[in-house]
């Protein structure tokens, strides 16, 4: 792998919070609905969004950017994604409209303006948006949280445009 430019770890109580939260209800409504109608099908459902959310749990823990001279990654625990510098056209400040933005944290795709987009995020952090010149997939662009949003933007930018 080339050179590291930017490395950034992130991550979130609030959305460890809520994933926390959805499993512990679902555990909950799985184990009254097994006591009081045994084990049929909305205790299952339950059982398969607890173990849902707790997969999420651990997934969604803990967000990695990387940037190097060739490339950006992004890992969220088991989902990677890479884009090549020389895919990108534009990187700037993520322009999804607000249900699109907020309504959902960890690894998502959506719609937005037409394109199809990746998301890794999480609901309190400002988000990057990368569109590319040749779809990956069917990707036409990437969104993801940092902290750090006017030093990636600079550091990208200044990739792209040399």
């Amino acid at each position: 792998m080339a050179d590291q430019i930017y490395q950034e770890k992130i991550q979130s109580s609030l959305t460890t919070l809520l994933f926390t939260f959805l499993m512990l209800v679902s555990s909950a409504l799985f184990a009254w609905r097994v006591m009081i109608v045994g084990f049929r099908a909305f205790p299952i459902i339950c059982l398969v969004l607890a173990l849902f959310f707790f997969l999420y749990v651990l997934n969604y823990r803990t967000l990695r950017i990387m940037i190097t001279e060739e490339e950006v990654l992004l890992k969220f625990g088991l989902i990677r994604w890479r884009t090549r510098l020389e895919n990108i056209q534009a990187c700037k400040v993520d322009d999804s409209p607000n249900l699109i933005k907020y309504g959902g944290a960890g690894v998502h795709f959506a719609f937005v303006k037409g394109e199809y987009r990746a998301f890794f995020n999480f609901l309190e952090h400002p988000r990057i948006l990368i569109t590319f010149h040749q779809k990956q997939g069917l990707v036409q662009g990437v969104v993801f949280t940092t902290r750090q949003p006017e030093q990636v933007l600079e550091i990208i930018n200044s990739r792209i445009a040399a």
